[in-house]
């Protein structure tokens, strides 16, 4: 099969490797679709510790499946299915209390972070574990369902935040699950929503996607506009969707005494607080890892009530890996998911 791998850092190189053998509970599923992450993006450069050579990425991702194992339940070879990104044991004390995303044995679907190394979807084949896997309704397409990944960071930070109805919420990022977080605080009873972000085209599709006031974050009275859109008081809630200290900040600062402040992005592996506004204004922080609403989110999509097709910024090839990878590392604002496509 053809993979797309990681030999080196900025280097991706197209490889011919042998198909994958399922193990007794594992499906085979043949790729269709692996849209490309921003910690894919950050991951290849070798800086993040989590994409250590060789390693085939890619853990957003749809196919169908080919061959499975003698244990699998509920699949049969032909099944249209995306997956999870989450590869957790289901015996540990966090899967068996509903928190697989915490899983004391947690992988990750094209990472390699120095503990395992597990192989992704940037090739014609994969091989996942059958309980992450999710039948794919007919009216859902392949590059439609490897943003179903995407989409359940959102709703697992909207489903995080605390809200009553018509709150106001602040969304720092609007990258695609900053924008997914938008439309799933507006499932969750939100009232006004703000949105801030460095990139104008972004902002706009904001605003597409519902947000009620958009906010340049270069813009010199940025805290000012964010205040006169929320109140004097500030955000009932913010959720934070960029992870770094600028933006944290920001977040911070616009939460109200006795808010909720939701920490999704995490790219600064550390952030300084303001530890003074945390603890005298009664601010309660939620983090953020993975999700444990992937299925849900098939359906959420499927149905329309979570848009993902404004995110495909583009279809590509496998075999131009190396060239996008290059053009989105030194970024492209415009960009929000650039999707690999495969031939039947």
């Amino acid at each position: 099969m053809k993979a797309l791998v990681n030999t080196a850092p900025y280097k991706l190189e197209i490889q011919e490797w042998p198909v994958p053998e399922p193990g007794p509970d594992d499906l085979l599923i043949r790729v269709r679709a692996c849209a490309i992450c921003g910690s894919d993006i950050k991951g290849y450069s070798g800086k993040t510790g989590r994409r250590q050579p060789p390693i085939v990425m890619g853990h957003e991702a749809a196919g169908v499946v080919a061959k499975m194992g003698e244990r699998v339940e509920g699949f049969q070879p032909g099944d249209r299915v995306c997956f999870d990104s989450t590869v957790y044991c289901r015996r540990c004390a966090y899967c068996l209390s509903g928190q697989p995303n915490l899983c004391s044995n947690r992988q990750v679907i094209g990472v390699s972070e120095g503990t395992y190394r597990r192989h992704g979807a940037m090739a014609e084949y994969v091989v996942v574990p059958y309980w992450i896997a999710v039948h794919m309704p007919d009216n859902l397409t392949f590059e439609q369902a490897a943003l179903i990944e995407t989409a359940s960071i959102g709703v697992h930070a909207a489903n995080r935040t605390p809200l009553k109805l018509n709150d106001t919420v602040v969304i720092v990022g609007a990258g695609a699950v900053g924008l997914v977080s938008l439309q799933a605080i507006r499932l969750k009873g939100a009232g006004r929503v703000i949105v801030t972000d460095l990139a104008p085209a972004r902002l706009a599709l904001a605003e597409q996607m519902g947000a009620d006031i958009t906010v340049r974050a270069d813009d010199p009275q940025l805290m000012d506009k964010l205040f006169a859109a929320t109140g004097p008081e500030g955000a009932d809630a913010t959720l934070e969707a960029v992870g770094v200290p600028a933006t944290v900040s920001t977040a911070l600062a616009i939460t109200r005494k006795g808010g909720a402040l939701t920490l999704i992005g995490n790219v600064t592996p550390k952030v300084e607080f303001d530890l003074q506004s945390i603890v005298s204004r009664e601010i309660t922080l939620y983090g953020v890892c993975a999700s444990t609403e992937y299925a849900d989110c098939v359906e959420l999509v499927a149905s329309g009530r979570i848009q993902v097709d404004p995110f495909i910024s583009e279809r590509v090839r496998l075999e131009d890996g190396q060239a996008v990878f290059d053009r989105l590392y030194r970024g492209d604002e415009a960009n929000m998911r650039s999707v690999f496509v495969f031939d039947e």
